[in-house]
């Protein structure tokens, strides 16, 4: 759950920084990507670390 978490904020995070920096919609698209695997990735370490201590 926490990947699918992740994705979303980060969606949601490279979409507002790339507007403010006023970027188009594409750069919003690539910004909302990048951060996207970028947060994902951080929730899936996360997922990860918790399955192991729960052990």
């Amino acid at each position: 759950m926490a990947p699918v978490i992740g994705l979303v904020l980060g969606i949601a995070t490279g979409a507002i920084v790339a507007k403010r920096r006023g970027g188009k919609p594409m750069d919003m698209a690539q910004y909302a990507a990048g951060f996207g695997i970028l947060f994902a990735l951080i929730g899936l370490f996360i997922a990860i670390f918790l399955a192991r201590s729960a052990l």
